[in-house]
């Protein structure tokens, strides 16, 4: 009882409302309200939280609006206090696809539970689905088989990512509330979107994004959409190039110039670096480079020479080079 003391902050309809779309959110299947909800939280958990539960849906539950409404605590407190109460199980945040007036953006939502949850409860929560905290399977009873009635099918232990995905849809927009046996009958449009590389949030934001402003059949809007929006099947991917018995090709993005006229010659093949065209005339090379016998005596072997004509032709050399002729000493 010393918790229901520690609460007696200011009324919930002073405090100040979020946002549309944000602010504090009731989780589902909480017990009802007593004395001693949070006695096992420290007292500013168990005060903080106590206020937080007399808030009404949609009510700011920042660290900053607590920390103006809450003369006692700080923004630094308020924001530790959150944290704790996130640890505890009361408190839990999750980012959703969300469209604004700028597009498809990631916010917060923020779900607040009176009865401390775990952490497995979130996740199937998370999930789409809203289980019981704490209550027992019913056990199957052997006369039930005996009694006349319509024959249904178990429900699956665990549920698709296409039926998750639809039953998302009410989070993003209220409006947007399928059943379980319209959850079933779209669940194969869903699993189509799915199955072409689409993540559950980018198909909740296709289905929620620029609503109208009155939704009379959510099951058949939602149906129009995913047949309407069906994105585009992903391309094939190229197989791998695993023949090894034939050479592979390469495709060479340059080309040889010719060496006489620089130009490419792409019909023929460069032979010894000469375009067709520049290597049926003959080059016009200096005398100086012929093979031939520069001095036109057709004397290759200077051996056979006389002294006086091999100094001639040395003196001639030389001078064609610019190199002076020696004095001998």
């Amino acid at each position: 009882m010393a918790v229901a003391h520690l609460s007696a902050a200011l009324p919930a309809p002073a405090h100040p409302m979020a946002n549309p779309g944000f602010g504090k959110r009731n989780a589902p299947d909480q017990e009802p309200p007593t004395g001693d909800d949070f006695a096992h939280l420290p007292r500013r958990e168990a005060a903080i939280a106590a206020f937080i539960d007399r808030l009404p849906e949609g009510a700011a539950m920042d660290a900053k609006t607590l920390a103006k409404v809450l003369p006692d605590y700080g923004q630094l407190a308020c924001r530790t206090a959150l944290g704790r109460l996130k640890d505890a199980g009361h408190v839990f945040y999750r980012q959703v696809a969300a469209t604004t007036e700028r597009g498809v953006r990631w916010v917060t939502r923020t779900f607040f539970s009176r009865t401390a949850r775990s952490g497995e409860w979130w996740k199937r929560f998370e999930r789409g689905e809203v289980p019981t905290e704490g209550a027992p399977e019913p056990e199957t009873e052997p006369e039930a088989e005996s009694v006349p009635g319509p024959v249904r099918e178990a429900p699956a232990p665990r549920r698709s990512r296409a039926y998750g995905a639809l039953v998302a849809l009410r989070h993003a927009d209220p409006r947007l509330t399928l059943s379980a046996a319209e959850c079933a009958h779209l669940e194969p449009l869903a699993a189509e979107w799915l199955s072409r590389h689409i993540t559950t949030e980018q198909l909740v934001a296709a289905v929620t994004a620029g609503l109208p402003p009155q939704i009379h059949s959510p099951a058949g809007f939602v149906r129009k959409r995913l047949e309407t929006k069906m994105p585009p099947l992903p391309p094939r991917p190229v197989p791998a190039y695993n023949d090894r018995s034939a050479p592979p090709s390469y495709v060479s993005t340059s080309m040889q110039a010719c060496i006489c006229c620089s130009n490419v010659d792409i019909a023929t093949a460069m032979g010894d670096g000469e375009c067709a065209k520049c290597a049926q005339v003959p080059p016009d090379i200096p005398e100086t480079f012929l093979s031939e016998d520069p001095w036109g005596d057709g004397q290759d072997d200077w051996s056979a020479l006389p002294p006086e004509e091999v100094t001639r032709r040395v003196d001639v050399l030389r001078a064609a080079a610019g190199i002076a002729r020696k004095a001998r000493t």
